[in-house]
């Protein structure tokens, strides 16, 4: 009989991460500062969250910002509507814009749900907002 060693390539240290972040999220209880996680991240990502966190916090009040896996996210009726995710976090050429499931950008059979961020295009976000509510 022989045996073959597989390497478990599993999560990544930044995804392992991630997921600590979370844990301590949830068993805090204390409401994380997402203004202070968005001063914490690197220059470039920094403007982007502020920027966007400013459009979100603008045009959808009824969002309440929180920290989710670490990283700016907005809820509506306590389920996470969209998020931001920095560059930074993962290691990716850019930041983006996602939106969970509860997010009703619905279009046909097939439809994006992240989009990359280089700059923040505030019509298309509000319009994406807008479109996300179900407004």
């Amino acid at each position: 009989m022989t045996t073959t060693t597989r390497k478990h390539e599993g999560f990544t240290a930044d995804e392992r991460n991630a997921m600590k972040e979370r844990a301590k999220e949830l068993k805090s209880g204390a409401k994380p500062d997402v203004l202070s996680k968005i001063a914490e991240m690197a220059d470039e990502d920094r403007e982007l969250a502020e920027r966007l966190h400013a459009v979100i916090t603008a045009h959808a009040p009824e969002l309440t910002p929180k920290l989710w896996y670490g990283m700016p996210a907005y809820y509506r009726n306590g389920k996470m509507l969209c998020f931001f995710q920095s560059r930074a976090k993962f290691k990716t050429r850019y930041a983006t814009l996602g939106f969970s499931d509860a997010a009703a950008l619905d279009e046909g059979v097939m439809w994006p749900a992240y989009y990359a961020l280089t700059e923040i295009d505030e019509p298309r976000i509000v319009a994406l907002l807008t479109r996300a509510m179900g407004s």
